[in-house]
């Protein structure tokens, strides 16, 4: 069993091509999508149509939550730029986009074989906007766990790759799809490395292992589809794609 792991795709359908045909080169059973799909980039309507294409399970990360309930987005962030970003998305949306995000779960376990087991969710098991980071202390990893356990345990929202151990399960995050982050920022301003990340966790012969991949993303495609957008972080996006 071979599970493709993406989180944060972010309206970013030019990264999302890329990492799917990745997926496809390296072969797997199943694709789960980690949350955060449609907001702060360029193209939500493809992204969301290449998901439903794909007919993966969803989880529901905080910016999905954002988009059905507009005044959560407050309890979270009060620049005002990202606060645009997200109500241009949803000023984009049909109703089956509304629903189609209506369907995401919070969180979702998955049998790799009959000793291993994957739970997924976006932030932590608790909270979607909750971040669980390689330097998160084993005490308070425990907290945020919520008395949930897997062989292996891997959820997105920090646009950081990680893998770690705590209390031998392993804690994975695939990165982001379509805004991956060079460092940890606590809600600062990023800078994006130049490629798209996923991860893939296996199952055989009793063991289990975890791949972080890193797929290369046209730089010209990222540019042109942000001209072709009027989203308030254009500016912002195309000062790093420069």
């Amino acid at each position: 069993m071979r599970v493709a792991l993406i989180s944060d795709l972010h309206a970013n359908a030019v990264a999302l091509d890329a990492v799917l045909a990745d997926i496809a080169r390296v072969g797997v059973d199943q694709i789960v999508c980690l949350g955060d799909v449609a907001t702060l980039g360029p193209r939500p309507d493809l992204v969301l149509d290449r998901l439903r294409s794909l007919g993966c399970p969803c989880i529901q990360g905080n910016h999905d939550a954002f988009l059905l309930d507009p005044q959560l987005i407050h309890t979270y962030t009060e620049a005002q730029v990202v606060v645009d970003a997200v109500d241009w998305c949803r000023a984009r949306l049909t109703s089956r986009d509304i629903d189609f995000i209506r369907s995401f779960v919070s969180t979702l376990e998955i049998a790799l074989d009959e000793r291993s087991t994957l739970f997924l969710f976006h932030g932590t098991p608790r909270s979607h906007m909750e971040d669980l980071l390689a330097t998160t202390p084993p005490d308070e990893l425990d907290v945020m766990l919520d008395g949930n356990r897997g062989t292996v345990m891997a959820g997105g929202h920090t646009h950081i790759q990680m893998l770690r151990q705590h209390r031998g399960m392993l804690m994975v995050n695939p990165g982001s799809v379509g805004l991956p982050f060079r460092e940890y920022v606590a809600g600062g301003a990023p800078t994006l490395l130049d490629h798209a990340e996923y991860a893939t966790v296996s199952a055989a012969a009793g063991g289990v292992s975890v791949e972080l991949h890193r797929v290369p993303v046209d730089r010209a495609a990222l540019r042109d589809a942000v001209r072709a957008s009027d989203n308030p972080l254009s500016a912002m996006l195309l000062q790093q794609y420069a």
